[in-house]
């Protein structure tokens, strides 16, 4: 599955190195609402396609993940700050 690092020079294994960890702090960076979001543009950092049939939990389920994610950050990140606006407000 990673063969294509095999053939990668030192230069081009840094460049990678360097294009992975600007995917994974632009993830890490997200707030707000953007927490919630399905994230194909971070999959997309690997070098085999997506394919974008991703299961989907029934809303009842679905929404039980959400609060329970939300609990979490209660709990991991008790002094975050609050972003207080409804989504698609900026």
């Amino acid at each position: 599955m990673d063969d294509d690092l095999d053939g990668m020079d030192r230069a081009s294994l840094i460049a990678e190195v360097k294009r992975l960890r600007a995917g994974i702090r632009a993830h890490r960076d997200s707030s707000g609402h953007d927490l919630c979001w399905f994230h194909p543009q971070l999959w997309g950092l690997l070098p085999e396609p997506i394919a974008p049939d991703v299961a989907v939990p029934p809303w009842p389920k679905f929404m039980r993940g959400c609060i329970a994610y939300r609990e979490s950050l209660e709990r991991e990140l008790a002094d975050a700050p609050v972003h207080d606006k409804e989504f698609g407000e900026d």
